[in-house]
């Protein structure tokens, strides 16, 4: 486990007030540690685990040469002469295969996924031929020999890895086990995470508002982010703007958790006592990023009566949070969880309207991507860009990224998005 004295002391322009976004990114994947702890869980229960083991198969998928097609099977050597003309001997279906073998100038009316009759290794499409209740007719250049004809073992052979050591379990992944006959897989265990906010001013939805507070949006987001994730979550609730409770929710967070997520306290108000509290239980990295929204951004680690975790100071506004956490807590998740790296899937397109924007830090904008009928696709952003404007993250459906070295972008400019469905 790289010390984060040892990951910043390679770092020849390293500032903890002023970090680039990929600065900030490259000191967290030095600093995460995979667990270690591997269970079996059934299939159904392996979404979104992330895979302990390289599985291997069992089976030949497909277990045999089989159709492709709804049509006939029959010998090639059949198109050799002119148009064919085959008797229709038998009919092949799935789980009832033909029993018998196929001799020249005979075929077998057969169905997708059928096994392939003794003595075929050819299928024409049904809608290729002209047929009767006793012969089908086609022309010889309509099929190729060995046309349409699965063999055993060409999606995934017995013996063969199936997956990687490494994969976070998606649905399709699931189907795949399944279809080996594999009941149960090794995955690696859930992390923890245990996540509060930080404020006098914060209520809980279901209380009453005093003057000058305002209810606690971000556990809720972070609930959401962090169970779509597949976090093994513990919600510590509002802890106040005192140092006794702040102590005592960092080390109950530290000593039951593998991370600690925070939200405010880590800018510079006289309130905010989270920032000297996690220097004074631990080691920090770095307090501010070069981006916006999300510049006052904690990161590094905590320890309390043996135990450490990792830490994330988030900013308390609500669209900084998402934007923080998608940018930086994700990773460390997936990467403490035992996945491979999951890079973030940045697409390009057309940016609908000019977006004014200094060289210096990464920009994070609140966008619309839509795709016309014509043209590539394009994104605008959905105007007012306050970090506590929440409503906007609902509204929108991609972050239009702006790069650290970027200026100003006219209307018709390129740019990345990142694309909020499967991510948020």
């Amino acid at each position: 486990m790289n010390t984060l004295n040892t990951v910043i002391g390679c770092m020849s322009d390293y500032d903890p007030e002023a970090l680039a976004v990929e600065q900030a990114r490259h000191i967290i994947r030095e600093c995460v540690v995979p667990v270690n702890g591997v269970q079996y869980v059934a299939v159904r229960t392996a979404l979104d685990r992330v895979l302990a083991n390289d599985l291997i198969s069992p089976i030949n998928v497909p277990a045999n040469d089989n159709s492709a097609m709804d049509g006939y099977a029959f010998d090639s050597s059949a198109l050799g002469g002119g148009s064919p003309r085959l008797e229709v001997v038998g009919t092949a279906l799935a789980g009832r295969p033909y029993i018998g073998t196929v001799t020249a100038g005979q075929c077998v009316r057969i169905m997708t996924g059928a096994l392939m009759p003794s003595g075929c290794d050819t299928v024409i499409p049904q809608e290729l031929v002209d047929a009767d209740d006793t012969y089908v007719r086609f022309a010889p250049d309509a099929v190729r020999a060995g046309q349409h004809r699965r063999r055993a073992g060409e999606d995934l052979a017995a013996g063969k890895p199936a997956l990687r050591a490494g994969k976070w379990l998606r649905p399709a992944d699931l189907g795949l086990i399944a279809s080996l006959g594999i009941v149960e897989v090794p995955v690696f265990r859930r992390v923890r995470v245990a996540f509060f906010s930080t404020g006098d001013e914060l209520r809980s939805a279901g209380q009453m508002l005093d003057p000058g507070c305002v209810y606690d949006s971000n556990r809720y987001t972070l609930f959401g982010m962090l169970h779509r994730l597949g976090a093994d979550v513990l919600d510590l609730g509002v802890v106040r703007d005192d140092p006794v409770a702040l102590e005592a929710a960092f080390r109950h967070a530290c000593e039951n958790a593998d991370i600690v997520i925070t939200s405010g306290g880590v800018s510079v108000g006289d309130a905010d006592f989270t920032k000297p509290m996690m220097a004074r239980l631990g080691e920090v990295a770095f307090w501010k990023v070069a981006m916006r929204p999300g510049r006052p951004l904690a990161f590094g680690r905590l320890a309390s009566a043996g135990h450490d975790a990792l830490l994330f100071g988030l900013p308390g506004n609500p669209v900084a949070v998402m934007a923080t956490f998608y940018l930086f807590v994700r990773d460390a998740l997936l990467a403490t969880m035992g996945a491979n790296s999951q890079a973030l899937p940045l697409m390009r397109a057309r940016s609908a309207g000019a977006i004014a924007k200094r060289p210096g830090r990464t920009e994070f904008l609140r966008g619309i991507v839509s795709s016309g009928s014509a043209g590539p696709v394009e994104v605008s952003v959905t105007g007012a860009q306050g970090s506590g404007m929440l409503h906007s993250m609902s509204e929108a459906n991609c972050f239009v990224v702006l790069p650290h070295a970027q200026g100003n972008v006219a209307a018709g400019d390129e740019v990345d998005i990142l694309l909020f469905e499967g991510l948020i």
